[in-house]
């Protein structure tokens, strides 16, 4: 039995978990709110309630970790990485983000936050962070190729712009 459904106790559930993974699925592509989805699908609150069981247990990782795996597979690469590729981009934000978790990139003239992905080389998604926008690329980049390394063991080499230079280079 996985993890995720062990300790589950009580009324068997109503909804199918396709319909769920469906909705959720819906909800990201589209850009929608959760009180806008589809009434025809099952009610927004349930879904969410899905949603955030399976965030806290550990199920949607594991299920990102699936897909990924299926799809270096299915493009004739091993199961585990060798080498990745970090970037980082600021996006602006809104006015009704917290001050505390936003800040100023000077590079790019944006007030917002910060996200660094590491990708592998078919672009599939292995670590990701979000900062605020001030922090500099090369401050995260410790922190960032730890996490990679305690994931994914077998990568070897790692590609990155001249943001990430200085401390991490030295």
């Amino acid at each position: 039995m996985p993890a995720w459904l062990r300790g589950r106790v009580g009324r068997p559930e109503s909804y199918c978990h396709r319909i769920m993974i469906d909705a959720v699925l819906h909800l990201v592509n589209n850009g929608i709110k959760w009180t806008q989805m589809p009434v025809d699908v099952a009610p927004w609150k349930a879904v969410y309630r899905f949603f955030r069981h399976w965030q806290q247990c550990g199920f949607l990782d594991t299920l990102h970790d699936a897909l990924r795996e299926l799809a270096r597979k299915a493009a004739g690469k091993s199961l585990s990485p060798t080498a990745a590729i970090v970037d980082s981009q600021s996006v602006k934000a809104s006015w009704h983000v917290a001050a505390e978790t936003h800040g100023f990139d000077g590079g790019k003239k944006v007030t917002g936050r910060k996200r660094h992905l590491l990708v592998g080389t078919l672009g599939l998604l292995q670590v990701v962070t979000v900062n605020t926008a001030s922090l500099q690329d090369w401050d995260v980049a410790v922190p960032l190729l730890e996490r990679l390394r305690r994931g994914f063991a077998t990568v070897k080499k790692v590609w990155a712009d001249g943001g990430y230079t200085g401390s991490l280079v030295d």
